[in-house]
C-alpha cells in the first residue's frame, strides 16, 4: 500500500501530476487547486490512496491527512467511486463537507459532477456522526502572513508577493467568519479574485 509520496514534480496537468520517486514516475490524480500549488522541478509531498481494480491501479493524492481520510469516508458511501470522491473534494473544503453533513444539507453535493440527488442524500446520511463541523472563528481572527502557503503558491504562479498578500488579506477581511481555513479553497478564491492574467509567470 502506497500511503505517501515525496519526490520531484516532472509533469503537471489540471487533473494531477507525475512525481518522480527514485527514478520512477508516479502518476497521481489531484484536485485542480492542489495541482496549482505544485511546480515542475519542485519537490512535492502527498498523502496517497492506492485504488486497485481488476484492470487498473490508480493513485490519488492529497495535501493533508484530513483530505485523505475524507476521501476514504466518501468512497465508503454506496455509489461514490474514487473519481466522484475526488470531485467532491475539488468542489468542497473539508469544513464545508462537515457543515453540510451536520446540517443534513445535500445541496452542495448535488452540484458535484457525477453525484446525483439520491447519492448526495446518501452521503449526508452515511457520514452523519462521522464528521465534526468546525466552530466559527471570530472576524479578524484569521491572519495570512506574506509567507503563508496560499501567498507562496500565488507567488509561484507568477504574481508579485505584495499583490498576492494584499489579495489574500482583502479576501479574509471581506469573508470574516466565513473565511475558509484550508489552503486549496482559499487559493481557489484568491485566483478568482486576481483573474486569469498572471503577471510575470515564468515560462
Amino acid at each position: 500500500m502506497i500511503s505517501s509520496l515525496r519526490g520531484t514534480v516532472v509533469h503537471l496537468s489540471g487533473g494531477g501530476a507525475v512525481i518522480e520517486v527514485g527514478g520512477v514516475g508516479m502518476n497521481v490524480a489531484l484536485t485542480p487547486a492542489h495541482a496549482l500549488t505544485l511546480r515542475i522541478g519542485g519537490e512535492a509531498f502527498v498523502h496517497t490512496a492506492l485504488i486497485v481494480r481488476e484492470d487498473d491501479m490508480s493513485l490519488y493524492g492529497f495535501s493533508t491527512r484530513e483530505e485523505l481520510e475524507l476521501f476514504d469516508l466518501l468512497r465508503s458511501v454506496s455509489g461514490v467511486g474514487p473519481k466522484s470522491a475526488l470531485g467532491v473534494l475539488a468542489q468542497l473544503a473539508p469544513d464545508d463537507i462537515a457543515r453540510a453533513v451536520a446540517a443534513d444539507d445535500d445541496a452542495p453535493f448535488r452540484k458535484v459532477s457525477g453525484i446525483g440527488p439520491k447519492t448526495a442524500k446518501l452521503i449526508t446520511v452515511s457520514l452523519s456522526g462521522k464528521l465534526v463541523a468546525p466552530v466559527p472563528v471570530r472576524a479578524g481572527a484569521a491572519v495570512v502572513a506574506p509567507d503563508s502557503d496560499v501567498v507562496t503558491a500565488l507567488v509561484g504562479l507568477g504574481w508579485p508577493e505584495r499583490t498576492a498578500a494584499a489579495a489574500v488579506s482583502e479576501l479574509l477581511d471581506e469573508l470574516g467568519d466565513s473565511a475558509p481555513v484550508d489552503v486549496p479553497t482559499l487559493l481557489r478564491m484568491a485566483l478568482s479574485r486576481l483573474g486569469p492574467q498572471r503577471a510575470g509567470v515564468r515560462s
